[in-house]
């Protein structure tokens, strides 16, 4: 599994940069897509007291130790992929062994939210008897 969060860019940007970077970082490594996450916290970078947010951006790769030999290919990729949404750059890479990493998946759920199996709730609220109204009058009258 390998884990990219950044941190200094937006969160809807990191979203569009996993959807762009995910398929060539899962080729590098020789993975499935599914072994490839995007982390964005909500966060900000500060340097002296003064918010940094795209203009130095900070990557963390979280990779096991048996593709540390890929790693400038990597740090390559990323740098090309961020080119145009961060100014600076740094990429810190921090490799774990197998033996320290557990999954567990719920076989009764998909393993990742898609656009194919996402919830409309929309449309179940459409579903709702076209007679029921919404109640809208003060509910609280009479107490005090």
């Amino acid at each position: 599994m390998i884990t990219i969060t950044i941190l200094g860019l937006d969160q809807y940007i990191v979203g569009r940069l996993s959807r762009e970077l995910t398929p060539n970082i899962a080729k590098l490594y020789e993975l499935s897509e599914d072994e490839v996450n995007f982390v964005a916290p909500s966060n900000m970078v500060f340097h002296n007291g003064v918010e940094q947010t795209s203009w130095n951006v900070i990557v963390r790769v979280n990779a096991p130790m048996k593709v540390s030999v890929l790693q400038d290919e990597v740090a390559n990729l990323i740098s090309v992929g961020l080119k145009d949404v961060a100014i600076n750059l740094a990429i810190e890479f921090y490799y774990y062994s197998q033996d320290n990493r557990y999954t567990r998946l719920n076989s009764d759920y998909p393993r990742y939210i898609t656009s194919d199996n996402v919830v409309d709730f929309q449309a179940e609220y459409e579903d709702l008897d076209e007679g029921e109204e919404v109640y809208d009058e003060d509910i609280f009258e009479g107490i005090e």
